[in-house]
């Protein structure tokens, strides 16, 4: 359509979510760490601030870190050094005790960090979606010192790996909800 879209990128701030909607504008949550869940009352304040204001509410997005590699364990192991160091100086000046491995790996299995095969990343993008009823994800893929060739095939697999299969587990959701009689039950499940 040649017109620049634009977001209001809100990092857990509930005058930030109503000031998006006020403005008619998209939502784009900025999740850097913890169970993505946790800003579905923010998804909630939106929609309610655009009602409010007789307003439709726009696309909501999600921005988080991750990293691709050809299985889990290949991708834990190569982000970690470098996640670590960029979450360490970042920590440090806010008076924080260094990033331990197995807060990486919490994270990274229940938390905000998309770190893993294509598989894994793709399914707990499509949990993630699905919990905040998303129509964006966007993957933080820098993470300090990594490689040029370790970010280049993390965005490689991620385009033609992670965003195919994203794709596919919704659109597999979407025909399943269609074909639901009305009155029965509907399994979201993938």
């Amino acid at each position: 359509s040649g017109m620049l879209k634009t977001w209001i990128g809100v990092g857990g701030s509930p005058g930030s979510v109503v000031r998006a909607a006020r403005y008619s504008m998209p939502l784009m949550l900025a999740i850097i760490g913890g169970d993505p869940g946790r800003f579905r009352t923010l998804v909630d304040l939106y929609r309610r601030a655009c009602e409010e204001a007789a307003i439709s509410p726009q696309t909501i997005g999600v921005h988080s870190p991750g990293y691709v590699a050809a299985t889990d364990q290949q991708a834990r192991d190569e982000l970690w050094p470098h996640y670590r160091k960029l979450r360490d100086r970042i920590d440090g000046a806010r008076g924080r005790p260094p990033l331990q491995r197995s807060e990486f790996d919490f994270e990274a299995d229940h938390g905000s960090l998309y770190v893993g095969s294509p598989e894994t990343v793709a399914a707990k993008i499509v949990r993630t979606v699905r919990t905040l009823s998303l129509s964006r994800f966007q993957m933080r893929y820098s993470a300090g010192t990594l490689s040029h060739e370790h970010l280049m095939r993390s965005i490689e697999l991620f385009g033609s790996r992670v965003i195919p299969i994203v794709r596919q587990m919704i659109a597999r959701e979407v025909m399943c909800l269609e074909r639901t009689p009305p009155g029965h039950k509907r399994n979201t499940a993938i």
